[in-house]
């Protein structure tokens, strides 16, 4: 069953044969774990764009300015410190493809209530491991730009200094 007008007639049948309350408190909190990651995804998302934005302030600055670079006398510490904000962009795929995901779940063949109830707990699960993996991935990956971005910097300074 593909779609979303065969995923809502698979929810109407689940609706048309209630469930135990159990299973309302167990979905209740998924969408809840759900909402969270989702979350923690749009903060880490949010939160790469302002590295992004700080990693290319060595290229963007005023001449003079104490991180600043000339492209043209220092292009080795220039493509540097553009490397160093790959990382965190790659982290940023990771997020987006982490808040793409949905509950997709198939109901072709089940007749009804708890066969499509189980089916759609099991899309929720899949779902929630798959952005909790993907935010873990994130997490390191900004981590690693963050750092890369931390060492150039001190370059960069020590070239001035020296």
């Amino acid at each position: 069953m593909s779609g979303f007008r065969a995923r809502l007639r698979a929810f109407q049948a689940m609706r048309g044969d209630p469930p135990d309350p159990g299973f309302i408190a167990d979905l209740e909190f998924l969408e809840n774990r759900d909402l969270d990651l989702s979350i923690r995804l749009g903060a880490m998302l949010a939160f790469n764009a302002l590295v992004i934005t700080v990693g290319t302030h060595p290229v963007s600055a005023s001449p003079g300015a104490p991180l600043s670079l000339d492209a043209s006398r220092q292009t080795a510490l220039t493509l540097l410190s553009l490397a160093g904000i790959a990382p965190v962009v790659l982290s940023s795929w990771f997020c987006l493809r982490a808040l793409l995901l949905g509950e997709e779940f198939d109901g072709a063949g089940l007749g009804g209530g708890d066969a499509l109830r189980q089916r759609l707990f099991a899309a929720f699960l899949r779902s929630i491991d798959a952005q909790a993996r993907l935010l873990r991935q994130a997490v390191l990956w900004t981590v690693a730009g963050g750092a890369a971005t931390l060492l150039v910097w001190a370059a960069i300074l020590s070239a001035k200094l020296g």
